[in-house]
């Protein structure tokens, strides 16, 4: 949660599209801080 306060907790732009955007590059890159944090496994054998 801490990432998300790095973020920011609201919105500032106006225009519903700008809007639109920032919540999906905060998605973005909570999904690439999420990615990070799962172990990759591979077969042995």
């Amino acid at each position: 949660m801490h990432c998300v306060k790095l973020l920011g907790q609201r919105l500032t732009a106006r225009d519903f599209d700008r809007q639109v955007t920032k919540l999906q590059v905060r998605i973005a890159v909570l999904t690439g801080y999420t990615a990070l944090g799962i172990p990759l496994r591979e077969a042995v054998g």
